[in-house]
């Protein structure tokens, strides 16, 4: 059980982004009941519908007429997608946008924990992420913070695969890297610091955003009393052809950005780590992997 949430200030206005693209109705429709059941009372659901292409997302809307919709009109990838949701809410005027899977179940009180902390920070505050442990094995860790790690340019999970204590102690705990599946941006970083990349479309979109919140000085914190639970499978997963490709295209994308040491850094550990993994596929004849890491490696 979490500790009492501590209560600072007014209650500012939170808009809380879920993207669907379909094919999760039913997934999507108990995200959206724990976002219904918060004790957070200034929270607005907002649901994207990214062109669903099972008429879900309407579908959906017609289930819960007191939320928020915006269907985009066509499928803009979890990076556009997400960003429309979040103009939509600055416009509307949201104090904080709060991302989030739809494939999560949200504790009662992780909006209230997450606000609340993020009252209590300085004013170049980034992000606020919670705990997310796996649905399907409610004991154990997703995501428990997480580090930017320069020389793979990848967003890594702090304990990951490890037991949850449930009285952990409350407490902000210094970041580098906020998952996409959940995390509370200030609107005012959200304006200094901009959005997700939308030419990624999908993966490494978060890598991206919180390498661009620590270069531009904002600070990014984990609160472990905010809790939820991802429908991720426990466990080793495969990545996708599709995963494989848009994540190291992407990788390789920021590493553009990035000075010449570290450019050189990134190259000398990922091309040999490729050339290795195209081999192991090759063997094994999964020409699709073997296609999706060529276009990972060559795409612009």
């Amino acid at each position: 059980m979490s500790p009492e949430v501590p209560e600072v200030g007014a209650a500012p206005r939170v808009w809380v982004i879920v993207l669907t693209h379909g094919g999760a109705e039913q997934i999507t429709a108990d995200c959206i009941e724990s976002l219904l059941k918060q004790d957070y009372g200034a929270l607005t659901v907002l649901l994207v519908d990214n062109a669903s292409f099972d008429g879900s997302g309407a579908r959906l809307r017609d289930r819960f007429p007191d939320i928020e919709y915006l269907n985009t009109g066509g499928n803009l990838g979890y990076a556009g997608g997400n960003n429309r949701g979040m103009r939509l809410a600055l416009d509307r005027g949201a104090e904080f946008l709060l991302v989030l899977n739809n494939d999560t179940i949200v504790d009662a009180t992780c909006v209230s924990w997450l606000v609340r902390s993020a009252q209590r920070q300085p004013t170049k505050l980034g992000a606020i992420a919670p705990k997310i442990l796996y649905f399907d094995d409610p004991a154990r860790i997703w995501y428990a913070g997480g580090d930017y790690v320069g020389f793979k340019i990848l967003g890594m999970h702090r304990r990951e695969g490890e037991l949850d204590d449930p009285k952990e102690a409350e407490g902000l705990e210094p970041i580098t890297f906020a998952t996409g599946c959940c995390f509370l941006m200030p609107a005012a970083a959200a304006r200094a610091v901009g959005l997700f990349a939308e030419d990624f479309f999908s993966y490494a979109e978060d890598v991206d955003l919180s390498l661009r919140m620590n270069r531009a000085g904002y600070s990014m914190y984990y609160q472990p009393a905010a809790r939820l639970y991802h429908r991720e499978p426990p466990g080793p997963v495969h990545a996708t052809p599709f995963q494989i490709r848009l994540r190291d295209r992407n990788r390789r994308r920021i590493a553009r950005r990035l000075g010449a040491v570290d450019r050189v850094k990134f190259a000398v550990w990922f091309f040999p780590t490729r050339m290795v993994r195209l081999a192991q596929y090759t063997m094994k004849r999964d020409w699709g992997r073997v296609r999706a890491l060529v276009a990972g490696m060559t795409e612009q």
